[in-house]
C-alpha cells in the first residue's frame, strides 16, 4: 500500500502477517500484526517496535526469549518470532538499530502534556536524536482536538475506549483493536464523547534525543 496525499487516514483489518508496506517514503517501514498464529520476521537491516494488545506472547529475539502479557511493549532487532495466544501490532522500521527493550504494562494516562488537554507517555525513547519512538496517547472524554498534521507518518492502534478521527474528507469511527496509519502532512483530529480514548502511536523519527555533544553522561562530567 502506498500512502498518498489524498488519503488522510488508513484503517487496517486485524489479521496475522503483513498488513502494509510503506517503502516509498522518507522512513521505509512495514506494518505487521500477530493474531494467535506463529509469526517470524527476519531482516538484518530492521528494528521491530511492538505492543501486545491482548493475551500472552512468547517472543524469541537475538537477545533471548521472553514471555509478555497484554499491555506490554518491546523493541528488538534483526530477528523476531512471536507465538502464544494473543494479538499484537509490530512496526518493522528499516535502516534502524534500536536497543532491545521491554516495558509495561502501560498506564492509563500519559505523563506529559499534549494538545487540547490530552497526555502522552514516551514508552520507547529515541536512542539518538532523530530515531523512532513509541508513545501512549491518552485523549480524555469530551475532547475535540484541534486539526493538525505531523511531518512524518504515524502508525497507531486503539487499545481502549471509543471516539472518532475527523479528516477533511471523512470521519472514521475508532474502537479497540483498530490499527491505522496517518500519512505525512495529513490533516486530522481525534474526538471523544463519553469515554477516554487510548492510542499506541509509533513515530518513525524524532526531533528529540541524545547526541554525541548532548547527553546525561557528558553533561554531568565536569573537567
Amino acid at each position: 500500500m502506498l500512502m498518498t496525499e489524498t488519503k488522510h487516514f488508513l484503517p487496517f483489518q486485524f489479521k496475522n502477517g503483513l498488513l502494509a508496506s510503506f517503502l516509498e517514503n522518507d522512513y521505509p517501514a512495514q506494518l505487521h500484526a500477530w493474531d494467535n498464529q506463529p509469526l517470524q520476521l527476519d531482516n538484518e537491516q530492521a528494528s521491530y517496535f511492538a505492543y501486545i494488545y491482548e493475551g500472552t506472547a512468547e517472543i524469541k529475539t537475538t537477545s533471548g526469549s521472553f514471555k509478555l502479557q497484554a499491555g506490554m511493549y518491546f523493541t528488538a532487532v534483526q530477528t523476531l518470532h512471536l507465538e502464544g495466544s494473543g494479538k499484537a501490532i509490530i512496526v518493522e522500521q528499516l535502516h534502524t538499530q534500536s536497543l532491545f527493550q521491554l516495558g509495561g504494562p502501560v498506564e492509563h494516562t500519559g505523563r506529559l502534556q499534549y494538545i487540547d488537554g490530552c497526555t502522552d507517555s514516551l514508552l520507547i525513547a529515541p536512542v539518538m536524536k532523530g530515531d523512532p519512538c513509541l508513545n501512549l496517547l491518552h485523549i480524555p472524554s469530551g475532547t475535540f482536538q484541534t486539526q493538525h498534521t505531523h511531518p512524518s507518518f504515524r502508525i497507531g492502534m486503539i487499545i481502549s475506549g471509543t471516539g472518532q478521527c475527523i479528516t477533511p474528507s471523512m470521519t472514521y469511527d475508532l474502537k479497540p483493536g483498530l490499527i491505522f496509519c496517518i500519512p505525512k502532512d495529513a490533516k486530522h483530529s481525534f474526538k471523544t464523547t463519553t469515554e477516554d480514548l487510548r492510542v499506541i502511536a509509533y513515530h518513525p523519527d524524532s526531533d528529540f534525543g541524545p547526541t554525541h555533544e548532548e547527553h546525561p553522561m557528558i553533561n554531568r562530567t565536569i573537567i
